[in-house]
């Protein structure tokens, strides 16, 4: 069959045809699983499963290796491009301690719920192997990152707490695969030796790309930073060569040295310190922008690969390990992640909400069972486990993602039991009366109160801000207002915290990052509870300020309209002569109030 594609193609090369192929499936099967609403990831790897074990259309496993490495060079490139460790640092404590450890204790817990269904005689025949338990906890040990962010970014939730803490502990867990990936090939001879050479190639070879992307690298994408095209093959021409040199380190010395120290670095793992070392470049945000043009392509060929060493499951054995093995990193979520984020200082309802968003597997568990299966260390069937519960946990993903909140309020009784309270503390001096009451505290929010501690310190004494984050609670109360932790779309919450004693009450948070009611059902609640208050809210578009009216509200923001005003009175100010003028308010007032947002 596939020489009649090669006549077809009037003698084009194999590789050109295969990946063709693969692209015509993988694009055919996308259509529909998006009109179906299930990940296009799982069209991928089905389109493999098509190709390779299903129709042999494409059987030359150079060929497929060809594919599956092209794609996992770019996907973990464009994973450390990602990396960015001086923004975990300034995360807080909180969140650097439960991104060390949640990978860890859940690598653990997904350990021992291996060892404990063999023990017991389920998916023995399947989870025989010596590493296969270690590659299942290793498997849920992390969460999606394609997945998630594109969540996130559709649901307009990046910039919630739960969405900053979800992409927090994503970044955590990819440094924790890098390490794992450092590790494994050596997992058949873990002796000291092999492991210490593996990382000391690592290390000189993240050194030496540091240096060379610091000095050269950075002058050379300032001279081509006008011309995007170019900063693309300058990016993938780094990705490459940081690839070739880290597997040819040992051929190195032994040229120069007659030396075989065991240095080289995988190909993976180049790519992975060739984008962790540009990322915080002056020009990483283009980079990624411009490497992002081909990421699709690539990934779709990452995933297509693997997809095509799936074997045809031998009984229904493989089939039941897998529901179990999507089952167990479900479930891991709110036994391990959950706790976790809640003893590091997160309160219970954004510590449910980002588990909640994580609940699925990470493409990294598909890269790693990938190497897996060529390093020898897991048979096939272990492989398609991981795969198959892979693509069980993306299709149910999104259903988890928009009922996170329900599944809050379901769990909120058992979190009880278990001692996991809402914070009880308030900071502030309670008033009998508020002149304003801040529901939520989002960007816009965190403005506000740097302004009134500019202009009007005497206010925020008689502002109250209800919100979820009690992360920020103690940098709110230093400004003034008086805070509290709880659920500002319910009616009781409002009341018990006093609400209706405002004179002012106002949402400055869009319709798109409200998750648990709609902004004109909240503008009726408000204005239900504080018939007298003077109601304040924030819409997106025209349609939804006039529905947000006709609900109650007194006055409606549109930050849009006010960046546009902003943006002609710059234009006008420009072509008056005045710009510097302008930019001299613009600075004075920024420094004026350096330092008091809340959310920087």
């Amino acid at each position: 069959m596939p020489s009649l594609f090669v006549a077809a193609g009037e003698g084009l090369p194999s590789i050109v045809v295969d990946i063709g192929l693969a692209l015509v499936a993988a694009g055919l099967l996308a259509v529909v699983f998006t009109k179906l609403r299930i990940p296009t990831i799982a069209a991928f790897l089905l389109a493999g499963v098509l190709l390779g074990p299903v129709s042999g259309l494409i059987s030359d496993q150079a060929d497929i290796d060809t594919i599956a490495q092209l794609g996992l060079i770019l996907l973990l490139f464009l994973i450390g491009l990602e990396i960015d460790l001086r923004a975990l640092a300034a995360g807080g404590r909180s969140v650097v301690l439960s991104g060390l450890l949640q990978f860890p204790l859940t690598v653990v817990f997904g350990l021992l719920a291996a060892q404990g269904l063999v023990l017991v005689g389920v998916g023995s025949g399947v989870l025989a192997g010596n590493y296969a338990a270690l590659y299942v906890g290793i498997a849920i040990g992390a969460s999606s990152t394609l997945l998630v962010v594109a969540m996130l970014q559709r649901s307009f939730t990046l910039d919630t707490v739960s969405g900053r803490m979800a992409l927090a502990l994503l970044v955590f867990q990819d440094i924790w695969a890098i390490i794992v990936l450092a590790l494994q090939p050596n997992l058949d001879s873990p002796q000291v030796g092999p492991i210490a050479a593996s990382l000391g190639g690592i290390i000189l070879l993240g050194v030496v790309a540091a240096i060379v992307a610091r000095t050269l690298l950075k002058h050379g994408f300032a001279w081509v930073a006008k011309q995007p095209a170019t900063i693309l093959v300058a990016a993938l021409a780094w990705c490459f060569g940081v690839v070739i040199a880290g597997i040819n380190v040992d051929e190195a010395f032994h040229r120069l040295f007659d030396l075989s120290p065991g240095l080289s670095v995988s190909a993976g793992m180049g790519a992975l310190i060739a984008g962790a070392t540009i990322a915080t470049l002056p020009f990483a945000t283009e980079i990624a922008r411009q490497v992002s043009v081909v990421r699709d392509f690539f990934v779709t060929l990452f995933f297509v690969g693997v997809g095509m060493t799936i074997p045809a499951p031998a009984d229904a054995g493989v089939i039941i390990v897998a529901l179990i093995l999507a089952a167990l990193a479900i479930i891991s979520r709110y036994v391990v992640m959950l706790p976790l984020l809640y003893l590091s200082g997160f309160d219970r309802r954004n510590a449910t909400l980002a588990s909640t968003k994580l609940a699925q597997i990470s493409e990294f568990g598909l890269v790693i069972g990938f190497l897996g299966l060529q390093l020898g260390h897991i048979d096939q069937d272990v492989g398609a486990v991981i795969v198959f519960a892979f693509v069980v946990t993306a299709v149910v993903s999104p259903w988890f993602f928009s009922r996170s909140d329900a599944i809050y309020g379901f769990l909120s009784p058992l979190l009880d039991r278990i001692g996991l309270k809402h914070p009880t503390t308030e900071t502030g001096e309670a008033a009998d009366e508020y002149d304003l009451a801040l529901l939520g505290l989002h960007r816009t929010g965190s403005s506000l109160l740097a302004e009134l501690h500019a202009t009007a310190p005497r206010l925020l004494e008689r502002t109250l801000v209800l919100d979820f984050n009690v992360a920020t609670h103690d940098r709110i109360a230093d400004l003034g207002p008086h805070v509290m932790y709880g659920d500002f779309t319910s009616p009781e919450t409002l009341q018990h915290a006093g609400v209706d004693r405002a004179r002012v009450v106002m949402c400055t948070l869009p319709g798109d990052v409200l998750v648990s009611a709609t902004p004109v059902g909240l503008v009726e609640t408000v204005r239900n509870l504080c018939p007298d208050s003077i109601v304040i809210f924030t819409a997106i578009t025209s349609p939804e300020a006039q529905a947000l009216y006709e609900a109650g509200a007194d006055y409606v923001l549109m930050p849009r309209h006010d960046a546009a005003h902003a943006a002609f009175a710059a234009i006008r100010t420009a072509l008056n002569g005045q710009i510097e003028e302008l930019r001299a308010q613009s600075v004075s007032h920024v420094d004026d109030r350096r330092g008091r947002e809340v959310l920087d």
